[in-house]
């Protein structure tokens, strides 16, 4: 089949480490894109004297000058160590067991396409798997993104990756590291199984088109359409999850819930939408890209 898996060509080892591979490049082009997207999703309007709500943060482009005014250039790469962290095992994990979780579930005996149901379920769990593992990745890098500017002479939470993994560790214990791991399970569930089943999908659709091919171009088409699904569908759990993270007076998810939509309405599960889908379909773009070409390279 011409979509991701190459299953008997390429090993689950040699699978993982270019998923791997992919998904850190992916990660380090596009990561001033999320830091803006945590951003405004954390956000709350405030209330000046004279009754006018005003917002820190306006717009994927307004929330990237804003923090690269205020903090410098570098606070856009905020969280990067730990999202390499994250991708390197998350990134690995979700690919790397697609393709074996489709095969067990559909079984040795189909000729053809995977039928897009089995493509979703098998997505559905190995992007549960891989973000269990992952969590404490997740955490930490959405902590380190999660603090802006502070006055003079407050000292920053965490002074870095390793810093923040003990620190929570020490002062919240252990289990604070799966913190949020409920909608970070449906999330990433969620959005693998959009990226990963849509894009089998589109690229099986573009390849029937006359005077397509599987190149370059079929695969940033796909990947597009990827992060297009991704982001309808997961947004709202990534709204939560984020809101989880960075704010631990959150008791659960459902408290998160029920407290955003009370106080700001149905439509800040969809804060950060531009720069979210902004992120997302470069991501899934530059991650399909770099896969695709890491996968070659290994048949070659």
């Amino acid at each position: 089949m011409p979509g991701l898996g190459y299953q008997t060509e390429i090993s689950f080892a040699g699978t993982f480490v270019s998923s791997a591979i992919a998904a850190c490049f992916a990660e380090f082009c596009t990561l001033p894109l999320d830091t803006a997207k945590v951003r405004l999703q954390l956000q709350r309007k405030a209330s000046s004297a004279d009754g006018a709500v005003s917002a820190r943060y306006k717009g994927m482009l307004g929330t990237i000058a804003t923090i690269a005014g205020e903090e410098g250039l570098p606070a856009l790469w905020k969280g990067i160590v730990p999202g390499l962290h994250r991708q390197c095992l998350y990134g690995g994990l979700r690919i790397g067991l697609y393709e074996p979780f489709k095969m067990f579930i559909i079984g040795s005996y189909l000729f053809g396409d995977f039928p897009l149901i089995q493509n979703i379920l098998a997505a559905l769990l190995t992007g549960a798997i891989a973000i269990i593992i992952a969590n404490p990745t997740d955490l930490v890098k959405i902590r380190l993104q999660a603090e802006g500017k502070l006055p003079p002479g407050v000292p920053r939470r965490y002074s870095g990756a390793l810093d923040a993994y003990s620190s929570i560790i020490r002062q919240e214990g252990l289990s604070a590291l799966w913190t949020g791991l409920g909608p970070n399970i449906a999330r990433n569930a969620i959005i693998n199984a959009a990226e990963l089943a849509s894009y089998d999908q589109v690229k099986l659709t573009i390849l029937a088109i006359p005077g397509f091919t599987d190149n370059a171009l079929t695969h940033i088409l796909a990947g597009l359409g990827a992060g297009f699904f991704a982001v309808c569908i997961g947004s709202p759990v990534d709204v939560v999850k984020s809101r989880m993270m960075g704010d631990s007076t959150y008791r659960s998810a459902v408290d998160c819930f029920v407290k955003t939509l009370k106080t700001e309405g149905p439509i800040a599960f969809y804060k950060g939408f531009l720069p979210n889908f902004g992120r997302l379909g470069s991501w899934n773009v530059i991650m399909f890209l770099t896969l695709e070409q890491v996968k070659k390279i290994l048949r070659g």
